[in-house]
C-alpha cells in the first residue's frame, strides 16, 4: 500500500469512527465507555501546582497518590494507569482553561487536584458539568462540599474551617479570652475565619479585630504593628505554604513571639518548620494529622515515604496518599468499571481509610470525618498534645445529593 493510499484509508477510518461516536452519543449511550473501549489504560490526572508557592504542596500531593497505588500493585482495579499532568499555578482565573484541559484534551477518567481553594472551584464548575470523577487532596474550599456538593467529587483533606472548628476551645482552657484573626483575603482565609469564629465565641472568647491582606502578599509588617497596639491575649491565624514560614519569622522579629501566645490552623507549621526555624516554636495549631503522631500506622508510612522520595512526608503528602487509597479501594470495587458509577461512589462513600492520621470515613457530603490533634512546635516538630476534637465533621450545610 503508498502512502496516499494509507492516508486516504487513516482518514476514512477517522470519519467512520467519528461518525460511530455521534451516532452512539445520540443513541444515548455515554463516549467514555467509547473511549474505554479502545483503551484498557485508566486516564489519571494530576492539576496541582508546581510552581509558585505551593508547589512544595503540589509535589508532596502526587508523591503520596503514587505511592499508594504502587503498595497495592500499581494498578487500579486491575487495570493500568495513564499518567497526566498540568500545572495550576495556584491561578484561579486560569481553574477552569486548565480542567479542561486534562477532560477534554486528555480525556481523564480521574481528576485528581487541587490546592487553591480559588482554583478548586474551576476544577469543579468542569467536574460537575462533565461528571468526571474528581477527588480533591487539600484545597478546603466550603462549597465543594456544602451547596454545591456533588456525587463524583470526594474530599481527602478537610474543609477549610474544619481544623479552626477546634481551635477555639483549646485556646479559651488556657485563658486566651481577647484574640486577634489574621489571614490572607480569599476563600481559605474566609472559611478558616468561620470555623474559628463558631468554635472561639461558642468557648466564650471575643474576636476583638479581624485583619487581612490579599494572597499571595506577604508584607505583613503594618498588620504586625496593628496587632502589636490592641495587645489581645492570643493571635490566630491561616496561612500556609512559603507565605506561612515569613509570617511566623515576621512575628518573631517584631518582638510578638514572646508576648502575644501565635495560634493557628495547622497548615501554618505544616512542611515549613525549617525555612521558619526558630520562629516557629511554640506556635500552637490545630490539625488532622502531625508527623510525630505515634501510631504503628503513621511510622510505617513514614519510613516508606522517606526511603521512596528521599524526603520527609507532611500533612499533603497525607493527603495525597489516602487519594491514591480511596481511588484503590473505589475501583477495586467495581473492577475497574468506571461505567458502574453508583457502585464506584457507593463504594467511595462508604469505606473506611486505615490513614497515616488515623482512620476516617467519608461524611454524606464527602468530606472526612477524622479527629483533629492539638499541637505545639517544640524542637522542629510539631509534637502532639492531644486530641483536640474527636470525629469531628463538617456540617456540609446545604448539600443534596442528586
Amino acid at each position: 500500500m503508498n502512502e496516499s493510499s494509507s492516508r486516504s484509508l487513516s482518514r476514512r477510518l477517522v470519519l467512520s469512527r467519528s461518525a460511530a461516536v455521534i451516532g452512539a452519543s445520540s443513541a444515548g449511550l455515554l463516549l467514555p465507555q467509547i473511549v474505554r473501549a479502545q483503551s484498557n489504560k485508566i486516564r489519571v490526572g494530576f492539576m496541582l501546582p508546581y510552581t509558585g508557592t505551593f508547589a512544595q504542596l503540589g509535589v508532596a500531593i502526587e508523591n503520596g497518590v503514587r505511592m499508594a497505588i504502587a503498595e497495592k500493585g500499581g494498578k487500579l482495579g486491575g487495570r493500568e494507569i495513564e499518567w497526566f499532568k498540568v500545572d495550576d499555578e495556584s491561578e484561579p482565573s486560569k481553574g477552569v482553561e486548565n480542567a479542561s484541559k486534562l477532560v477534554q484534551r486528555d480525556k481523564v477518567d480521574v481528576l485528581i487536584g487541587t490546592v487553591h481553594s480559588g482554583v478548586q472551584m474551576g476544577i469543579h464548575k468542569v467536574a460537575r458539568d462533565s461528571g468526571v470523577l474528581n477527588i480533591i487532596p487539600n484545597a478546603g474550599v466550603l462549597a465543594a462540599t456544602r451547596a454545591l456538593c456533588a456525587p463524583n467529587v470526594f474530599r481527602t483533606s478537610f474543609t477549610n474551617s474544619q481544623p479552626t472548628l477546634a481551635l477555639g476551645k483549646p485556646m479559651m482552657d488556657k485563658g486566651l479570652k481577647r484574640a486577634v484573626w489574621i489571614s490572607w483575603k480569599y476563600a481559605a482565609g474566609d472559611d478558616a475565619l468561620e470555623g474559628f469564629k463558631e468554635s472561639y465565641t461558642k468557648a466564650g472568647g471575643t474576636i476583638i479585630k479581624e485583619l487581612s491582606l490579599p494572597f499571595p502578599n506577604v508584607e505583613f509588617q503594618a498588620l504586625l504593628t496593628e496587632i502589636a497596639s490592641l495587645k489581645p491575649d492570643a493571635v490566630a491565624c491561616f496561612f500556609a505554604g512559603a507565605g506561612a514560614a515569613k509570617f511566623m519569622k515576621d512575628y518573631a522579629a517584631a518582638g510578638l513571639k514572646d508576648k502575644i501566645p501565635l495560634y493557628g490552623s495547622g497548615f501554618l507549621t505544616e512542611g515549613v518548620l525549617e525555612a521558619a526555624g526558630q520562629a516557629a516554636e511554640g506556635v500552637y495549631s490545630t490539625l488532622h494529622y502531625a508527623d510525630s503522631l505515634d501510631t504503628p500506622r503513621n511510622k510505617q508510612f513514614r519510613t516508606a515515604y522517606a526511603s521512596q522520595f528521599k524526603m520527609q512526608p507532611d500533612v499533603y503528602s497525607v493527603q495525597g496518599y489516602d487519594s491514591g487509597q480511596l481511588l484503590v479501594q473505589g475501583l477495586t470495587a467495581v473492577n475497574g468499571d468506571l461505567s458502574k458509577k453508583a457502585a464506584l461512589y457507593k463504594a467511595m462513600e462508604t469505606t473506611v481509610i486505615d490513614s497515616p492520621r488515623g482512620k476516617w470515613t467519608m461524611s454524606k457530603a464527602h468530606n472526612p470525618v477524622q479527629d483533629i490533634y492539638l499541637r505545639v512546635v517544640e524542637k522542629g516538630d510539631n509534637k502532639v498534645l492531644g486530641i483536640a476534637a474527636k470525629a469531628l465533621a463538617d456540617p456540609g450545610a446545604g448539600c443534596k445529593m442528586g
